[in-house]
This record gives C-alpha cells, structure tokens and sequence, in this order.
C-alpha cells in the first residue's frame, strides 16, 4: 500500500499542494483527474524525487521513504526513447543500469519477448524509434516500464499524445497489463472516460493549492460499457465540479 501523509509543496509564495493526503491500495489502478495547473505533476515530481517536497511522509509497504525514485517505475506522456537504440535495446535498459546485467539478461531477453508478444511488438525488436508508429513507440514504453519490474507504476498522461483508435488500444493493454502483472497504478489524465474505462478508483483534484474534492469507484467490470448510467452520472458530476474549479479561478 502507498500512503502520502501532509505531502506539502510551493514555489515561492505559490502552494501547490497543503497538507496532501493519499492511500492507494495495492494492485489497484487510481486515477487522478483534475484541472490543469493544480499540480498533479508535481505531484508525481515529489513522490520521484525530481523536487522535494516541502514536508510530509510517503510510504510504501509499510516502509517511509524520502521518494519512490528506485521504487517505482516511472512512465510519462513523451516515450522518452533514445534514437540510437533499436526498441528491444531501449527496453532493455533498465536491466542494464542493474549491478548484475549479465547475468541477468538472458532472463530479460526471454520476459522481453514475452511482454513484446502480449503488446504486438514481436517482430519489431530489431527497429529503431523513427521507423516505427508514436503507438509503437509508446508501446514500448510501456514495455520498459514494465522491465523495471517495480510494482509501484506511477503513469504521466501516457496515452495522451496519440490518436483516438490508438489511445482505446493501449488502454485496454494497460488493463490487460495491470492485471496480469498485479501492479499498483496511480495514473495521471484530462480524458474522463478514460479514467472510466482504467480506473478501479477515481479521485478529483482542486485547483490549487490542490485537495481531494471527491472518489468515484466505478462498480462495473472492466472492460467497461460506457452506455450505462452509471458512467455518465459519474461524467456529469465529474464535468460538473471541474467546471467550477475554473469559475472559481476566472473569479
């Protein structure tokens, strides 16, 4: 399980976040939904160590960390993949930065190709980034996110670069993923029906200084009809508080 407790941060006299609280359970996927700028990535900045926080506590399995930089593996919305590598040598990294590489890459060979066949990679292990699709790439992506073999996955808008038919794509093998694999997610997004679609828990943010406004917990099994009421009560009521966090702003 991972608690955040009093998480706060600011930039000068701007506070992003007072007092910040979160729990997610292990082996579910959450999802953080809320108004651009109210800082859900910095957020995600201070739970990686990339800034620090000003002052709170962040556990993970019942253990306190400083950050979950070597804990948690990290996915954002660019693919972040290096040109000069094919994608199976991308993938292949994080197992490369660990003390006993050679030993261990034979194994990482055979779980790459596994992961590669679940995500239709298979048969492109040998491309390079550019002769292949923004999906494609993204796709392996995730892949690397998943060879770092944390089980805490923490996801930047990953999908929100691609388009409509691709972006449905990769949600339903994020699910297939999550599911096999059993890892904790907390995921960042503006698409609520994409957060319907992944999401066993929903939390809407404020703006800043950023709080917890409220939790849905979609009751369907995934994958999910979105023709049910439920999901577009729960669209409406979403839209609906979004909307006056920016009047609010406006004011």
């Amino acid at each position: 399980m991972l608690e955040v407790l009093g998480l706060a941060k600011s930039f000068g006299l701007q506070a992003i976040f007072k007092n910040f609280g979160l729990t997610l359970p292990q082996g579910r996927f959450t999802v953080l939904v809320g108004p651009s700028g109210c800082g859900k990535s910095t957020l995600f900045d201070c739970l990686t160590g990339v800034v620090s926080a000003d002052q709170g506590t962040i556990v993970w399995q019942e253990n306190e960390h400083g950050h979950l930089g070597s804990l948690a593996a990290y996915m954002q919305q660019k693919d972040m993949l290096l040109p000069w590598l094919t994608l199976e040598e991308n993938t292949l990294l994080p197992v490369q930065a660990k003390p006993r590489a050679l030993r261990d890459m034979q194994q990482a060979k055979e779980t790459l190709s596994q992961i590669f066949e679940k995500i239709g990679l298979s048969g492109f292990e040998a491309h390079y980034p550019y002769q292949v699709s923004g999906g494609m790439r993204q796709r392996c992506a995730l892949a690397r996110t998943l060879m770092f073999d944390r089980n805490l996955v923490l996801l930047d808008e990953p999908l929100s670069a691609l388009d409509a038919i691709t972006r449905r794509e990769l949600q339903h093998l994020l699910l297939m993923l999550q599911k096999e694999f059993g890892k904790t997610v907390l995921m960042i997004t503006h698409d609520i029906e994409e957060a319907l679609v992944l999401a066993d828990e929903i939390i809407l943010l404020s703006s800043a200084p950023m709080t917890i406004l409220e939790r849905f917990q979609p009751q369907a099994p995934k994958p999910r009809d979105f023709s049910l009421p439920e999901f577009m009560e729960i669209k409406a009521r979403i839209l609906c508080r979004l909307l006056k966090e920016k009047e609010s702003i406006q004011v």
